[in-house]
């Protein structure tokens, strides 16, 4: 009887646990909807690769701040998976910066987006995980939605359509290795790394590339509460909730529920940027809130517990 009331909680401590990481996953893509609006307005004044740099700059100084003792306790492995993760990262948003230049706006969050169809094959290329009918059924669906927030006649591929699409597919990657590296070390300190080796990167690519930086834009009280916004709280917060997150999660779900984003920018568009809303839209929303609950529909209960017994293997070994 104790054994069955012990494993009863269990089960509700792990469902717990899932939606709390799944509430967590969704502040962040509300906060990510946002930036888009305080990034697009940003970008008129600072240079992209500078943009990148100062965010992530500020995201790690802050992480060092607060988790000061996990900094010191690091090791050779936290440094080298957190790097990959940075390195994957900074690809990520390099090529969806310079993707935007050659393509419209529309098309480049949604091939961006279309790392929802993408993270289940990965994942099960690279994690050994296949993916579930409901997973696979889930990011068809989320596409077709994706697409109906986005799209908006353009259908031909261009240079930026294929730079973008790069972009979309290391984040994929960076949301799957996430998935592995969490099985074994610290969330906390891999995210330390990641935004310290994506921060180092985007200043080599932006003295390289850019040539000097202009600090006079920081005399705008307006720019400088938008990059400590964009570091601070779409960089450092979002990314320790992703990491952390993707401890409970699967990178399939995860997927799923990031790619909101778009959900979102769309609202915050509408608000602050004063973009019309159309029947279409309201389809697609619906279609992406249906694919995030059928993404969820069976990991709720096996999904944290395949994890966590892959997580004891991993341990293990």
């Amino acid at each position: 009887m104790k054994q069955k009331m012990g494993a009863t909680e269990g089960k509700i401590n792990n469902r717990k646990v899932t939606a709390l990481a799944s509430a967590g996953l969704m502040f962040v893509t509300i906060v990510w909807g946002s930036a888009f609006v305080v990034m697009k307005n940003s970008m008129d004044i600072i240079k992209p690769t500078y943009l990148l740099a100062y965010r992530f700059t500020i995201a790690t100084a802050g992480l060092m701040i607060i988790f000061r003792k996990h900094v010191k306790t690091m090791t050779r492995a936290d440094i080298v998976c957190g790097t990959l993760l940075g390195f994957l990262l900074f690809i990520s948003y390099y090529f969806q910066t310079y993707g935007l230049k050659f393509t419209t706006a529309s098309k480049n969050a949604f091939i961006t987006t279309l790392y929802v169809i993408i993270v289940p094959f990965l994942h099960w290329l690279f994690n050994k995980v296949k993916p579930t009918r409901n997973n696979i059924i889930a990011a068809c669906i989320a596409v077709v939605g994706l697409a109906l927030l986005s799209l908006k006649g353009d259908l031909t591929v261009n240079y930026g359509d294929f730079l973008t699409f790069i972009c979309g597919f290391c984040f994929a990657l960076h949301m799957v290795f996430i998935d592995r590296y969490t099985m074994v070390y610290d969330p906390i300190k891999l995210t330390v790394v990641q935004m310290g080796s994506c921060a180092v990167i985007s200043w080599l690519m932006a003295f390289t590339f850019e040539g000097s930086c202009d600090l006079s834009v920081f005399a705008d009280r307006g720019m400088l509460l938008s990059i400590l916004y964009l570091g601070l709280v779409s960089s450092m917060l979002c990314f320790l909730l992703q990491t952390v997150g993707q401890t409970y999660l699967s990178a399939s779900t995860s997927s799923i529920l990031l790619s909101f984003e778009s959900v979102f920018g769309l609202v915050f568009s509408v608000i602050f940027l004063s973009e019309p809303v159309t029947p279409r839209m309201l389809v697609g929303c619906g279609l992406m809130f249906a694919a995030a609950i059928l993404a969820e529909h069976k990991s709720s209960g096996g999904k944290k517990s395949g994890k966590l017994k892959r997580q004891e293997e991993a341990a293990e070994v």
